[in-house]
């Protein structure tokens, strides 16, 4: 893509609206909380303080609406107490310029670090360094700016408070995560129908599993419904697959596809039905034949084989779907049935907030290595800030920190949303402070009148936030330049200041990425030999359970597919930024990355279709299967470094398996369970397969070693 059309499908992205579900409820619970700060502190301090509590309780409000399954008041206490230490820091360091760009630089390069702690830590840390840049010019006085600190603090606590006395949807994140995955789930076995080797997208599954890992106290707390649903979900999707695949031995057409595609319908709207009982906390009601089919007694007359025995778990799983949507009982008895679950399977642990540091610590520390882009941003955004500071200073207009305050809020690891939030910032702020000044022109506010306009502003953007950047940053800019003006700054001169220099911010963000990207083009083939490595992970160990059929090696199967579903996303998120990265292709086709990233998508199928009919643990063992897990592996290791090498991978290993396993077969006089032996040739099929997706984009012949043969 050029970088004429990157600029254009950008600056179009960024200043897009989207018609998204609105959350009054949150929306004026947060404003609520800012007009309560706001008019305490300023009976009891005035103006000046109250517009930096007004800062504080703005920004742990945002921060309870990011995507993050902590407790929301603990957001907001983290973000209050977090601004309040950079706003005291920076003060005490504002009048030496030396050592307040050296704090600057500093803070500003651990905020980009945070990134690598996920995207609500590197927003919030960012946030701080912006607000942080207003709220030391408030204060005159270290005493002075410990109160300002303190009451940024309490801005926090106070929105805390509400969200514990007044909470909206309680578990609703949660409730959501599981119902989409619920949801998802019945849509898949809809498709199934009509299509009976449709893909899933893993998604879904892997947000409910985020949002299902809870700390000790919220799994005193967790309502019963969802314990144990997103467990039955990823046990019922395998049992989908093969019931509808026609390789499972049920025929395209016939009574017997009849029958497949009534127990898929059921299913859907048994799990559709499921879903909105989680989601709104309902009972669950599902229409009588969605219950009676697959109860239908000629079922297992019209199925035989590895249909039927998928037709016989369904049901199974059906059932434990309605009764634990259901979560009946009462809370002594809901207490015990969690006891005892979570001794069975426990609960994913989340780490309290003293114990999750030293992971974030980690985190960040990992980053620091030659190529990693959350270091190249964390770099990146601190030169800006610290350039985008000196011009904001040596620039005649005043109100300086308005240029870094910019960028590092636009400034992303990635190149599109960097410049998609430049574009929208700058519109944003054009509208903003235009219709702020058409309203102090015609209003002349007052103290108290500029404080309602605040919040009013505030509650549209929390209302707003989630349609559009450009909406958000309008209502910000607004915001902003009322609080100041109750603050006592001069309206007018803020206008043709902030406009420009917020310009100025998110110039320099743009150009610092050209200078110093991070593109994603360029590991795409990383993404996908890591892809390859996983799903060979995860096929070999799924495979070895039928070698040796073992209760306990199923725990291996589970940590092989979750890490596959991580480097499917991986490689779908590098391949969706690249898009719109203004890189020439470096090896790697857009038609290329197409056809692997869907040989590699079956490949996965095939492997699930064996896990849905793995062998139980007194099962005969299989030892050609061992050696064919062995080949698969090693084959699919190999195969990842040629993909990262530029060469076609070679599978000759992982045939040589395949027909000594036949061979012995031959010679035993016994055939292997078909759906083993069936999965392993589909395997095998795939891979080259992918050899030959992969081979035109290839621009220079394999390498001497052979690697280009098929």
């Amino acid at each position: 893509m050029s970088w004429l059309r990157a600029l254009k499908e950008t600056a179009r992205s960024g200043l897009k609206i989207e018609r998204r579900r609105l959350e009054p409820l949150i929306a004026v619970r947060g404003a609520a909380g800012l007009a309560l700060v706001i008019g305490v502190c300023l009976a009891f301090f005035g103006p000046v303080v109250a517009a930096s509590s007004a800062f504080g309780a703005f920004q742990a409000a945002i921060a309870t609406f990011q995507r993050s399954w902590r407790p929301r008041p603990v957001l907001a206490l983290v973000s209050g107490a977090s601004l309040a230490v950079s706003t005291f820091l920076g003060y005490l360091t504002g009048s030496h310029v030396l050592l307040f760009m050296a704090l600057l630089v500093l803070w500003t390069f651990v905020a980009g670090l945070a990134w690598a702690a996920g995207p609500t830590a590197g927003i919030i840390a960012s946030s701080n360094v912006a607000i942080m840049l207003v709220t030391i010019t408030l204060p005159t006085s270290v005493a002075e700016a410990a109160l300002h600190g303190t009451v940024i603090a309490f801005g926090g606590v106070v929105q805390a408070t509400l969200i514990v006395l007044f909470p909206v949807r309680r578990w609703g994140a949660q409730r959501d995560a599981l119902a989409d995955a619920l949801a998802a789930e019945a849509d898949y076995a809809r498709r199934l129908r009509h299509e009976p080797v449709a893909e899933f997208d893993p998604v879904p599954l892997m947000t409910a599993r985020s949002a299902a890992a809870v700390t000790p106290r919220q799994a005193r707390h967790r309502p019963a419904e969802l314990h144990g649903s997103r467990g039955v979900a990823e046990r019922i999707r395998p049992v989908l697959a093969s019931l509808a695949d026609p390789g499972m031995g049920v025929p395209d057409e016939g009574p017997e596809r009849d029958r497949v595609r009534e127990l898929l319908a059921a299913a859907g709207s048994v799990l559709d039905a499921a879903a909105r009982a989680i989601r709104h906390g309902d009972p669950v009601r599902i229409a009588a034949p969605a219950v009676a089919i697959p109860k239908t007694p000629d079922t297992r007359e019209l199925l035989g084989g590895p249909a039927r025995r998928a037709a016989d778990r369904l049901g199974v799983l059906l059932a434990d779907v309605i009764e634990t949507a259901e979560g009946e009982g009462t809370k002594e008895e809901q207490a015990e049935a969690t006891e005892a679950a979570d001794v069975i399977a426990p609960h994913r642990r989340r780490p309290t907030l003293l114990r999750l540091v030293p992971v974030v610590l980690r985190s960040m520390r990992a980053e620091i290595r030659p190529g990693s882009p959350i270091l190249r941003h964390a770099v990146r955004v601190a030169v800006v800030v610290a350039v985008g500071y000196l011009l904001g200073v040596a620039l005649p207009f005043g109100h300086g920190y308005w240029a870094p305050m910019a960028a590092v809020m636009v400034m992303r690891p990635e190149f599109s949303q960097t410049y998609e939030r430049s574009v929208a910032r700058f519109g944003g702020t054009v509208v903003g402070v235009f219709l702020a000044t058409v309203i102090v022109q015609a209003a002349h506010p007052g103290v108290g009148l500029s404080a309602v306009l605040a919040v009013v502003c505030a509650l549209l953007m929390y209302l707003l936030m989630r349609t559009g950047y450009a909406v958000a940053q309008a209502c910000i800019s607004a915001y902003v330049v009322f609080l100041l003006g109750m603050a006592g700054d001069d309206w007018s001169q803020t206008v043709l200041e902030r406009v420009v220099l917020t310009l100025v911010g998110g110039l320099l963000a743009m150009v610092s990425y050209a200078v110093y990207p991070a593109w994603e083009t360029p590991r795409l083939r990383n993404r996908l030999g890591e892809w390859l490595a996983s799903d060979g992970r995860y096929a070999a160990s799924v495979v070895d359970q039928y070698a040796d059929p073992a209760e306990r090696g199923r725990d291996d199967v589970r940590a092989a597919l979750l890490a596959t579903r991580t480097a499917r996303i991986a490689w779908q998120e590098a391949v969706a930024t690249a898009q719109h990265e203004p890189v020439r292709n470096r090896g790697l086709s857009r038609a290329a990355a197409d056809d692997t990233q869907h040989v590699l998508a079956q490949f996965s199928r095939a492997a699930m279709l064996m896990e849905a009919h793995l062998p139980e643990g007194g099962a005969t063992p299989l030892p050609a299967a061992a050696q064919f897990a062995d080949a698969l592996r090693r084959a699919t290791e190999q195969g990842a470094k040629d993909v990262r090498e530029r060469r076609v991978p070679c599978w000759g290993a992982v045939r040589e398996a395949l027909a000594q396993w036949d061979e012995e077969d031959r010679l035993r006089g016994q055939a292997a369970d078909p759906v083993v032996r069936n999965g392993a040739g589909l395997l095998l099929e795939t891979l080259e397969e992918f050899s030959r997706g992969l081979d035109g984009s290839t621009a220079g012949p394999a390498g001497a070693d052979g690697a280009g043969r098929n």
